[in-house]
């Protein structure tokens, strides 16, 4: 994740106290190691990489399923961490839904991923009123919500991939926002020293949105003239945009870990957490990107 010098810290605080005691115990100068499998976790990280290309330039519908299965594993990691708070978000329509939005994000373009959005969200109303009315409030907000966090906004990969060059937009979108994580990761890692947001991930650093920022942008204003034939300071402002947007989408999900009291949402990919841990940038940053190409006329 964007930013981080380590795993998530533990919600309770103790591992950001752990760390502080460490930060002064620590002899000036020493810089910090990265606090994880580093080779577990490139090879992870190459290992999805190496999905997404074959996936896009195999044939694009077999993204659009590998997206539609991450999807669905981020929404269980999400509806499973809300009932541990008892917030009951049925799995079966928010599940159908995302594939829903997904599949008509890519057939009918936006109009399509909006209609889906609204008919999953009246069926969790009308789904809920079977448990009573304890909860009722609480429970079709939570799936609301979860909708439009995970599937809603994944569905603007889908109108990414719709176009004919819909693979090389998909390529600059990940490649960007992966620029943000590497870029924070490494220079919050060794460099950082100023907490970002202490109370929400007491382990980002500005250094490390520096290290986010210049990466970003590097990478955008190479990829979108190469891929897409943009011009240079256009792939630049888009990096920009989206060292903003993946950083915010990073501390969203520390925000919600928080509130409902876990370390990470889910243990499936080895020295990265869950599969929200590693979509959480690209959420937020899924709408941005479109927005950008939609406005350079792209």
């Amino acid at each position: 994740m964007a930013l981080e010098q380590a795993r998530e810290p533990d919600p309770s605080g103790e591992d950001s106290q752990e760390s502080a005691k460490a930060d002064g115990d620590r002899p000036p100068g020493k810089k910090r190691g990265p606090g994880r499998n580093l080779p577990i976790a490139i090879g992870v990280g190459l290992g999805l990489g190496t999905l997404v290309v074959v996936s896009l330039y195999t044939r694009k519908e077999i993204f659009l399923l590998v997206l539609v299965v991450f999807l669905t594993l981020a929404l269980r990691e999400l509806t499973d961490a809300l009932a541990t708070r008892g917030i009951r978000v049925p799995l079966i329509p928010v599940a159908v839904g995302n594939l829903a939005m997904l599949v008509c994000a890519y057939v009918y373009g936006a109009e399509g991923l909006i209609g889906a959005f609204a008919l999953t969200g009246l069926v969790l109303l009308i789904w809920r009123m079977a448990a009573g009315a304890e909860d009722y409030v609480r429970d079709v907000t939570a799936g609301v919500f979860t909708v439009a966090y995970i599937p809603f906004l994944g569905g603007f990969a889908a109108l990414l991939l719709e176009p004919g060059d819909g693979a090389e937009r998909i390529v600059a979108f990940i490649a960007i926002t992966a620029a943000s994580d590497i870029g924070g990761f490494f220079a919050g890692t060794f460099l950082g020293r100023h907490k970002l947001a202490p109370a929400i991930s007491p382990k980002k650093t500005w250094e490390g949105l520096a290290g986010s920022a210049l990466a970003c942008m590097l990478v955008g204003a190479w990829l979108l003239p190469w891929l897409l034939d943009a011009r240079i300071w256009q792939g630049a402002v888009l990096g920009a945009a989206v060292v903003c947007s993946a950083t915010l989408g990073d501390l969203i999900e520390s925000m919600i870990k928080r509130d409902l009291g876990v370390k990470d949402l889910g243990t499936l990919l080895p020295e990265h957490g869950g599969v929200m841990d590693r979509l959480d940038s690209l959420l937020v940053s899924a709408p941005v990107v479109w927005i950008a190409l939609q406005i350079y006329g792209l």
